[in-house]
This record gives C-alpha cells, structure tokens and sequence, in this order.
C-alpha cells in the first residue's frame, strides 16, 4: 500500500492526538517515524506539517490535565487525582517553552477548573457527602495554584484538611 504524504501525517497527528500521558514522546516517535525512520516515508516536515502535529500534542495535554479537574470524573476509572493534574501540568509547561508556544489562556482556563473543582469538592466534603478525592499535598497543592495563578501567596488553609498529610 502506497500512502500518500497526507495519508502518513494523518496517521501520526491520530496517534499523537489519542497518545497516553505524555503526548510530547509520541510526537517525537512521530516525526522519527515520518522522517528518519528506516520502514517510514522519509518525509521532509514543513513548518505547517510539524505544527500540526505539536498542535494535537497540545490538544492532549489539555485533555489531560483537564481530565483530573472535572468533577464528573473523581469517582471514574479514568480519574488520576489532582496529583496527576499537576505533574502533567508541568509536563505541559516544559514542553511549551521547549516549542515557544504561549500557554497563558490555558493557565486561566485551568484556574478556573481548579477554582470549580476546590469549592465543590470542599463543601461536598464539609457537607458529608464524600471523602476527600485529592491525591496531593496542601504544599504541592497551593504550589500549584499559585503556579497558575489561582492565588497570590496561599490557598486558604481550610483547604489543608481536604489533603493527605504531608
């Protein structure tokens, strides 16, 4: 079967699109593959080419780090935890300033994510109707929402009873 340069890009933006937690190893798998890989095609990437593929990476990550701040998921197989969250987060930020691209309006689409998730998971907690679902610890917690710019200095501290111990 001869696939054509569209049909091998289009394969590869699918894998790395639909990759597991850390979208930037299948976006260089996938450039290995279409560009220096022995059974590949050999292609010659153009910067709209290669775009697309780092803009299904990024796609994934959001999906990803979003994934563990949605409240429908806290009781699901597909739920990480907040801890998750924050490492794939980071995972997010090297990756874009390893690729110069901004990450400004995600920060605040993930504060605002973080800010929903704390005060529901905080008042079903205090209400009695959970257990606490966050994975981390206040410290790594209000690192986190500090990072993203969620609070200033500190997560109020009634926050801490909702974390594992440090």
């Amino acid at each position: 079967m001869n696939l054509c340069v569209e049909d091998h890009l289009d394969n590869e933006w699918f894998v790395v699109r639909h990759s597991g937690e850390i979208p930037e190893i299948a976006l260089y798998a996938a450039r290995h593959y279409l560009t220096e890989a022995e059974d590949g095609p050999r292609l010659y990437l153009s910067p709209d080419q290669w775009g697309r593929l780092l803009d299904a990476a990024r796609v994934r990550y959001r999906e990803i780090v979003l994934r563990d701040l949605q409240l429908d998921n806290r009781d699901t197989s597909i739920y990480r935890g907040l801890a998750r969250s924050i490492i794939n987060y980071r995972r997010f930020e090297s990756f874009c300033r390893r690729h110069g691209l901004d990450m400004q309006d995600f920060c605040r689409e993930v504060a605002a994510a973080l800010l929903i998730f704390l005060v529901a998971e905080s008042a079903e907690v205090a209400g009695g109707g959970r257990k606490s679902s966050i994975n981390c610890t206040f410290a790594e917690l209000n690192d986190f929402a500090c990072r993203i710019g969620l609070v200033r200095d500190s997560l109020p501290v009634s926050m801490r009873r909702l974390c594992p111990e440090e």
